[in-house]
């Protein structure tokens, strides 16, 4: 008699959690991925195979994540988030970088600890507002505040303005999600444009100058103004249908700086043209839709929220570095979701969409 129970006990463990339609659209882009990264890498093969192993261990790590009940990772998040905080205080004393503090070297692996909170702070914002009333007060908007502004703090001391922008968005996405009225949401947003201008004397001499080629990117045009004319150049010479992989010239003749990073995408526009990007931006789309469809099934604040949150800021990632390589916004370091070489990011991203799946495959044993 007890034999069953338990046979069911196991069936029931080894059911896949992964979502179908989610791990398709994911694969289908980490394939693009690959074949991208190949043209833009050229010789440098190791690049593709870096990458491929990173995209392996983020997918065993994905799948590992979506078994794991949201109750759980409910009461996991603030040892994620202190841990990660910590490991993101260690970077002002020990990390590298070429124009400022962002990677920890461990030794085999450089790991950058400012993308671990993109994922850890709505984590545990959206842990906080769990068991509160929603919408939420000011007193819990209060908390919710400092939750957000620790790691913001620390990660533009390194500096790092795109990636600090990020964090604290992903977090704002929380606090929108858990019903924060508009008329707030307009008093907290005039008060950060007024102060805006408080901030232009902290910023470091590179970051100015890329917000003044921003506006006039002829005005440097050998200088600070060299990467998004390139960029520029790059996706308007892609036209409808691309050059064809392998073909493009702004890569392939080293006119266009990290063209392995933050401008891949200029990449793939100049080879796929305009064709390629749609079905790539509609691949995203379709992946932001499915977190939202799921979160909007979720039968738990928590999981509601955060399935919410890292489906807005997918959209965020690809929206900002998209309109960057593309001259509609300053350079700020952002890559593409999946696309830009690097593992940190691609592996916090797909442990993300890893807490989704596991949102929708235990929905049912919720509430």
């Amino acid at each position: 008699m007890t034999a069953h129970p338990r046979l069911a006990r196991l069936l029931h463990l080894a059911r896949p959690r992964l979502d179908l339609p989610l791990t398709v659209a994911v694969l289908l882009l980490l394939g693009v991925a690959l074949v991208n990264l190949a043209s833009a890498a050229g010789e440098q093969s190791m690049l593709v195979r870096a990458q491929a192993l990173r995209f392996g261990l983020g997918l065993a790590l994905m799948w590992t994540v979506s078994r794991i009940p949201p109750r759980l990772l409910r009461l996991w998040t603030p040892y994620l988030y202190a841990g990660s905080v910590a490991l993101l205080a260690l970077v002002p004393l020990f990390g590298t970088g070429r124009s400022g503090r962002h990677w920890l070297d461990l030794g085999l692996f450089y790991v950058q600890p400012a993308e671990f909170l993109k994922l850890t702070v709505p984590m545990a914002v959206a842990a906080y507002l769990h068991a509160r009333v929603l919408p939420p007060r000011w007193r819990d908007l209060l908390a919710a505040a400092l939750l957000i502004g620790l790691p913001t703090g620390l990660i533009l001391l390194q500096p790092d303005l795109g990636t600090a922008l990020l964090v604290a968005a992903s977090g704002a996405f929380v606090l929108f999600l858990a019903g924060m009225g508009w008329g707030r949401i307009a008093l907290l947003a005039g008060l950060a444009a007024a102060a805006a201008p408080l901030g232009w004397p902290l910023l470091r001499d590179y970051q100015r100058d890329r917000l003044r080629v921003f506006l006039d990117p002829e005005s440097d045009p050998l200088g600070a103004g060299w990467n998004i004319i390139q960029s520029k150049i790059a996706v308007g010479s892609g036209g409808l249908t691309g050059k064809g992989w392998g073909l493009g010239s702004q890569s392939r003749l080293e006119f266009l700086p990290e063209h392995t990073t933050d401008f891949i995408f200029a990449v793939f526009a100049e080879e796929f043209g305009w064709v390629g990007v749609v079905l790539v931006l509609a691949l995203c789309l379709f992946i932001v839709g499915r977190c939202l469809w799921i979160a909007a099934m979720a039968r738990d604040t928590f999981s509601r929220l955060l399935a919410g949150t890292v489906g807005l800021a997918f959209s965020v990632y690809v929206l900002v570095n998209g309109a960057m390589v593309a001259g509609l916004l300053p350079v700020v370091g952002v890559p593409m979701p999946m696309l830009s070489y690097g593992g940190t990011s691609a592996i916090t991203l797909l442990l993300a969409l890893g807490m989704v799946m596991s949102v929708h495959a235990h929905r049912k044993l919720m509430g």
